[in-house]
């Protein structure tokens, strides 16, 4: 019980770290800009960051969340996503102990924040983030499942890969403009490398869902602002996984039933 508790705190705080690291590449990226050079620093008045004021959450805490030099606000984004990732990691081994879910639910928890961060601000789902978690999860199930199951998965990711241009290209005819970005594509070509088809639509129908009640406000609000798909379709890749077997057997039971 003591080392489980040790592991989820030191999970926890390498958590925070790479937020504060996905944070970096999701803001970044976006702006064509390396997430090496230049150092962090404040935005607004360019002062370079001490490795005192990069702490996790507590840096922020210190600070009472402004700038050291110029008092400028720091975005609350920053120790909130922070906290999420901590909390994510964490949580990967609670629920999973050591092994393929935890490992994979930390890769997909990553992309998570960085979608959060990318598109929610800039309305691009990056690719490196996806082609690097896509490789990492192919991987691991061909180490953990052998070479089957590895080739279910690329045809899976394969098939969704079709399925959602189709989808997309019918969209585009229907409201004469983009219904999908390229992005959105690639995170549900990886919904199947991870899931397969079944529940890789699950997710893809929980996802819209999700983004339904904030569509409906963009609208009533009547903002021509483009609505971030990636951040509900990721959060839906998630909570599929977290409940994988529940939605399994209940797919089951309405096929046998």
């Amino acid at each position: 019980m003591a080392f489980d508790i040790l592991v989820i705190i030191f999970l926890f705080i390498y958590g925070l770290v790479m937020g504060s690291f996905l944070t970096v590449v999701g803001t970044r990226l976006p702006n064509k800009e390396s997430i090496v050079t230049p150092r962090s620093h404040c935005t607004n008045c360019n002062h370079v960051l001490e490795w005192y004021e990069l702490i996790p959450v507590i840096s922020f805490i210190l600070q009472k969340g402004r700038c050291r030099e110029c008092k400028v606000k720091i975005s609350i984004v920053y120790p909130i996503v922070e906290i999420l990732c901590g909390f994510l990691y964490g949580l990967s081994y609670a629920l999973y102990g050591f092994g393929y879910e935890m490992i994979a639910f930390i890769i997909i928890s990553s992309i998570l924040i960085t979608i959060y961060v990318s598109d929610f601000e800039y309305f691009i789902i990056l690719d490196e983030p996806l082609i690097i978690g896509s490789i990492l999860i192919l991987l691991l199930k061909f180490y953990h499942f052998g070479f089957r199951t590895f080739l279910i998965s690329l045809i899976s990711g394969l098939f969704m890969f079709i399925f959602i241009m189709m989808v997309k290209l019918a969209g585009d005819k229907i409201f004469k403009q983009e219904s999908l970005g390229g992005g959105d594509i690639k995170l549900i070509t990886m919904f199947g490398f991870i899931f397969g088809i079944r529940l890789s639509l699950v997710a893809v129908v929980l996802g819209s869902f999700l983004a339904f009640p904030y569509a409906v406000y963009c609208s009533i609000q009547k903002t021509n602002k483009e609505i971030p798909f990636g951040p509900f379709l990721i959060t839906a890749l998630l909570f599929v996984f977290i409940y994988m077997e529940p939605i399994k057997n209940l797919l089951n039971l309405f096929i046998i039933g």
